[in-house]
Formats: C-alpha cells, sequence, structure tokens
C-alpha cells in the first residue's frame, strides 16, 4: 500500500501545479455566493417587517433560527466532510440555499418565515465553513492562515456586493422576485463550483502545501491530532467555544440590525444598505492581513488583536449618529469581522490538528452559532420594548461580551505542536 502511494507521489513530484489553489478559489467562489446572500437579511429586514408588520424581535427569530440550525447541523456536516470530504456536501447545501431563497419569495405568515429562511436556508448554510475551511486546513499547513483568509475574503467580497445587488433588486423589482433571483444565482453557482472540491491532497496525489517527496509519513500527516473524545477533554476547547460564542453574539446581531438602526437615524436605505456593504468591503482587507498575521505572529495573539479592534468600534457606535460616524465605525469594525472569521479555522488546526478538524470545527461554530442566535433577537427585543426606541443598550452590551470574548483569548494555551503531534 505504501509503495502504491510512493510512487504515486513520485510520479507527481515533479509536477508544477498545485491543486491546492483550485481547493482555494473554488472555495472563495461559495464563499462569496452562499455568505454574500445570507447577509442580504438586514436589507430585506424592513420590507418584511413593513409589508406584515411584525416586530423586530419576531423577524430576527427567523435569522437567529437559521444561525440555531446551521450551528447544530454543521457538527454533523464536520464529521461528514472529514470521512467524505466536502464536494457532496456542497452540492447538497447548493440546493437547500436555492430552494430557500425561492420559497422565501412565497411567505405570507410567520411560520413560513421561521420554516423557509430558518430551517430551509438554515440547512443550506450549515456546512459552507465547517467543511470548507477544514478543507483547507487538509490542503495548507505554512500557509494554512492565509488561505482561509483568502478563502474568507470570498465572504466579504460578497457582503461586499450583494446587499448593493440586493436594494437594486428590490427597488426595481420588489422583494419576491428578488429572492427567486437570489435564489437562482445561489443554486447554480454553489453546485458548480462544488465540482472542483476534493478532501485532501492524497485524492490528487499530492502532498500539503504543494510539497515534492515521496515520504507517505509526510503524505499522511494532515490528518494528525486529537480526536473529538480528547479536545472536548481539554480547558482550550471549552475557552475556544467561548470565545466564538462571544464574537458571534456581537457580529451577528451588528448584522441584522445595522440597516435598519442606519435608516432609523433618518439615512435612506441606499445609504444604509451600503453601510452594510461597506463591512464587507473593509473586512476583507481583515481576513487576508489578519489571516495572514495568524501564520507570522500567531493565531492567538492576532485573534487578541481583533477583539481590541472590536472592543474600540463598538464603543464608538454609541456615539455614531450620522452616516460618517457609520462608515468610520465600520472601517474599524469591519478589519476585526474578517479577522476572525479568517482564524478561527486555523486556531482550532493549531490547537488540535486536522485529523478530526471539521467535527471539532463544528461543534465550535455550533457554540457560535448559539451566541450569535441570541445577540441578533436580543437586539430586536431591546428595540422593541425601550421607549423611545433604540438599539443603544444592545449595541453596549455587544461591547461588553467583547470585552468578555479579548478576556478568554488570554486563557488560551497550546495543547499540540504544529506538526499535530501530542
Amino acid at each position: 500500500m505504501l509503495n502504491g502511494v510512493n510512487s504515486g507521489l513520485a510520479k507527481n513530484r515533479n509536477s508544477k501545479f498545485f491543486y491546492g489553489y483550485i481547493i482555494v478559489s473554488a472555495a472563495f467562489c461559495i464563499q462569496m455566493i452562499a455568505w454574500g446572500m445570507f447577509s442580504t437579511y438586514g436589507v430585506f429586514f424592513k420590507p418584511l417587517t413593513m409589508e406584515f408588520g411584525w416586530t423586530r424581535a419576531t423577524t430576527s427569530g427567523a435569522y437567529s433560527l437559521s444561525w440555531l440550525v446551521y450551528g447544530l447541523l454543521g457538527i454533523g456536516m464536520g464529521r461528514l466532510s472529514d470521512r467524505f470530504g466536502p464536494r457532496m456536501i456542497m452540492i447538497v447545501c447548493g440546493f437547500f440555499l436555492g430552494l430557500g431563497y425561492f420559497l422565501m419569495s412565497q411567505i405570507n405568515t410567520i411560520w413560513q418565515l421561521y420554516l423557509f429562511y430558518g430551517v430551509v436556508i438554515g440547512i443550506g448554510v450549515s456546512a459552507i465553513d465547517v467543511s470548507l475551511l477544514s478543507t483547507v486546513a487538509r490542503w495548507f499547513v505554512k500557509k494554512r492562515g492565509m488561505m482561509s483568509g483568502i478563502v474568507k475574503v470570498g465572504t466579504g467580497v460578497g457582503m461586499l456586493i450583494m446587499p448593493i445587488v440586493a436594494i437594486w433588486l428590490i427597488s426595481s423589482r420588489g422583494w419576491r422576485t428578488s429572492y427567486i433571483i437570489i435564489g437562482i444565482i445561489t443554486l447554480v453557482f454553489v453546485i458548480v463550483a462544488a465540482q472542483f472540491l476534493r478532501r485532501d491532497p492524497g485524492q490528487m496525489r499530492q502532498l500539503p502545501n504543494g510539497e515534492k517527496g515521496t515520504n507517505a509519513g509526510s503524505f499522511n500527516s494532515a490528518d494528525a491530532g486529537l480526536s473529538l473524545q480528547e479536545a472536548i477533554h481539554t480547558r482550550q476547547f471549552w475557552v475556544i467555544c467561548g470565545i466564538y460564542f462571544a464574537l458571534r453574539f456581537c457580529t451577528q446581531g451588528i448584522m441584522v440590525h445595522i440597516v435598519p438602526h442606519a435608516t432609523d437615524l433618518g439615512i435612506s436605505m441606499t445609504n444604509a444598505a451600503s453601510v452594510l456593504a461597506a463591512i464587507g468591503g473593509v473586512s476583507i482587507v481583515g481576513r487576508f492581513v489578519l489571516g495572514s498575521a495568524g501564520d507570522r505572529i500567531g493565531n492567538k495573539l492576532a485573534m487578541i488583536i481583533c477583539f481590541l479592534i472590536l472592543v474600540v468600534a463598538l464603543f464608538w457606535l454609541q456615539f455614531a449618529k450620522e452616516l460618517w460616524m457609520l462608515y468610520l465605525f465600520v472601517a474599524i469594525y469591519g478589519i476585526a469581522h474578517g479577522g476572525f472569521f479568517a482564524l478561527i479555522s486555523p486556531m482550532v488546526a493549531e490547537l488540535f490538528g486536522t485529523g478530526s478538524h471539521g467535527v471539532i470545527f463544528g461543534i465550535v461554530l455550533f457554540s457560535g452559532a448559539i451566541g450569535g442566535g441570541i445577540g441578533s433577537v436580543l437586539a430586536g427585543h431591546i428595540f422593541d420594548i425601550t421607549t423611545p426606541h433604540s438599539y443603544q443598550l444592545a449595541f453596549l452590551i455587544f461591547a461588553g461580551v467583547s470585552i468578555i470574548g479579548l478576556i478568554l483569548c488570554f486563557l488560551l494555551r497550546p495543547i499540540i505542536n504544529k506538526g499535530g503531534e501530542k
């Protein structure tokens, strides 16, 4: 068996092209479309509340439910990705995303909103991060942070473009037709891009990072590390779950409510959508720069920097009452937002290895889904019950939770070395 592996590697050791870059490109495209479309919920938020008369807490609840479904199913999706790879999983996700957005165009009651957006679309996004980022972690070791950052730049590009596309579609065709168009685009792009995905370098008879050689031990090294059972008995596992809970609590609340908050300040819907899009644009810098920084200064220190930036941004948001002040908030916050999502997968791989990366990462994402669900609903509830209606208390709570996340970062300690040895 080893002779067969070595012979395949020897045959390909002089190959100049590393398939890992195709993996990154395909993952980039899927992230751009899937998360870009998902981020448009804030743009559809007021059209939905105005047409049906739902409260903001109620409307936020469907988005929160989708995050809970995303997180819960992400655990199973991570395990499936560990065993079978990402291609078929992404095809299924693309189908559910396209179906969910099409069904959203038909809603008339609140239970339909919760079923179609909360459950169907939640299923669709459940593997977008866990499967793709785990796959990238297997293909790259030395540049894992940078490549994860590039993949998550796709999310930033989607967040930059899709809210603007959504506001144009809504203004010209109405929100129902807009959801049909979004569904078709998502279905086609995700399924096509999924065809290029492969679980690990072994399927293409290559080594991680595109290295040359015939060492079968190196060939298998990408799957070293702690099992799920071993990981959950470490303090670091629960600390990183707490960190991800805190950052999602803050970031998802912002992503759902920043557009309605801006319009409450008297800013036009177009400019409010541009604020959301600008978060995506600025986050591109954070995803690439801080993802690459994780390779150089360590993921822990890079994550600490992200939380420091987030704390500053959320305190500034208390005073941002004009459009230029919101753009300044975006310029600060977007760096942290992008950095977080570029760093979390490499941090899990650095702590626990990649052998069970998918399922471990899936549980970490589930903790974040719980935080994101609570944060977005809590912000909507606070707005509904305050007089006059305001998000100020919610944003202050976000700032406090971000400080807790910062403290947790300092508690992280290494478990295994980068090679995956216990």
